[in-house]
C-alpha cells in the first residue's frame, strides 16, 4: 500500500487521535489580575523619564505575573485593576498617592462595574532603578511591595465577595497580617492613628462584625442584583432595596466609615439607573429615601427618583 493510500485510508482516525489529545492537554491558565500602572512624576524634581518606565515595569510584573491565590483563572477572567501614582519626593525616595480601581464583568452585559475605587494619600516607598521587588507573606521587607500586595488581596477579596458570600474572607485576612507586618516600620496609612480616611480603616470596616450583614449583601447586590438585571429586573429592584437598607444601618452604626462611602460613592449611579425604571412608585420612593439619608450630599442626583 503507498503513503497517499494509506494517509487517505486512516486519516479519520489520525484526526480523532489528534483531537482527543488536544482536548485531554491542560488549558492554558493565567494569574488572577490584570493590573493597569500609571505614574504621575511630575511633582518629582530631576527624574529621568527612564527611571519611571523602569518602576512601572516593576509594578506591572510583580502584581500581573505573581500567583496570588490557588486557584486557576483563565486569561479572560482576570480581574481588571488600576493603580495610578502621583509621585512627590525626590528620586530614590517618594511620597506618593495612589488612586486603587478595580471592576468585574456583569453577566450577559458588556457593562462592567467597580469593585473599589479608592483613594490612598499615605503611600510612602523607596525604588533605585533595577530593584527588585521581593515579597514573602508572613515578613515585612519593603513598603512598597507590602502596599501591591495589601491592595492585590483587597481587590481579589472584594470579587470574591461578590461571587459567593464572604467569599474574599481569607483573602482580606492576608491583607491584614500584611498591614500589621508594614506597620512596624513606622510608616503612615498602615494604623488607626493616621486618620479615618485610611486603607487601615478601609480594611478595619471591611472585616467588622458591624458590617457583617451589610458585606453579606454585596453578594446579593452583583449576582442576584446586577448579574440578573436584564433577566429579572424587578427581582433585582428588590435585591437592591435590601442592599439599601443594609447599608442605612451600617451608615447609622458608623457615619463616618470609609467603607460605606466608598459604596456609596461607586454604586450610586447604578441604583439611580436601576430604580428609576422601577414600575412601582413605592420602590422609587423608598430607593430615595434611603440613598438621601445615607447620601445626603447628593440630593440633586437622588431627585431623578421622585420624577
Amino acid at each position: 500500500m503507498t503513503l497517499p493510500v494509506f494517509w487517505k485510508k486512516h486519516f479519520p482516525e489520525f484526526l480523532f487521535l489528534f483531537l482527543s489529545l488536544i482536548l485531554q492537554m491542560p488549558q492554558a491558565r493565567a494569574q488572577e489580575l490584570m493590573c493597569e500602572i500609571n505614574i504621575n512624576a511630575a511633582g518629582v524634581q530631576s527624574v529621568d523619564n527612564r527611571v519611571i518606565e523602569d518602576m512601572k515595569r516593576a509594578i506591572r510584573d510583580f502584581m500581573n505575573q505573581r500567583r496570588w491565590t490557588n486557584d486557576n483563572f483563565k486569561t479572560e477572567e482576570r480581574i481588571k485593576m488600576t493603580i495610578a501614582l502621583s509621585l512627590s519626593g525626590t528620586v530614590g525616595n517618594y511620597t506618593a498617592s495612589a488612586q486603587i480601581i478595580a471592576a468585574r464583568p456583569v453577566f450577559n452585559t458588556s457593562y462592567e462595574t467597580k469593585l473599589i475605587n479608592f483613594l490612598d494619600k499615605e503611600w510612602g516607598f523607596n525604588y533605585v532603578e533595577g530593584q527588585p521587588l521581593d515579597f514573602q507573606p508572613g515578613t515585612f521587607t519593603s513598603n512598597l511591595t507590602s502596599l501591591l500586595a495589601y491592595y492585590a488581596y483587597i481587590v481579589i477579596g472584594l470579587d470574591y465577595d461578590s461571587y459567593s458570600k464572604e467569599g474574599g474572607k481569607n483573602y482580606f485576612q492576608l491583607a491584614q497580617q500584611i498591614g500589621q507586618n508594614a506597620a512596624q516600620g513606622g510608616l503612615k496609612g498602615w494604623n488607626q492613628f493616621d486618620g479615618t480616611n485610611t486603607r487601615y480603616f478601609l480594611l478595619e470596616n471591611i472585616m467588622s462584625a458591624q458590617f457583617l450583614s451589610f458585606r453579606q449583601a454585596l453578594y446579593d447586590y452583583h449576582r442576584k442584583g446586577l448579574d440578573t438585571y436584564t433577566e429579572k429586573p424587578e427581582e433585582t429592584r428588590t435585591y437592591l432595596l435590601e442592599v439599601l437598607r443594609k447599608l442605612k444601618v451600617a451608615f447609622e452604626q458608623r457615619p463616618t466609615s470609609i467603607f460605606v462611602k466608598t459604596f456609596i460613592d461607586m454604586k450610586a449611579p447604578e441604583f439611580i439607573r436601576i430604580m428609576k425604571e422601577a414600575t412601582k412608585p413605592e420602590q422609587k420612593q423608598e430607593a430615595y429615601t434611603l440613598l438621601l439619608a445615607i447620601d445626603p450630599q447628593n440630593t440633586d442626583a437622588y431627585s431623578e427618583l421622585t420624577k
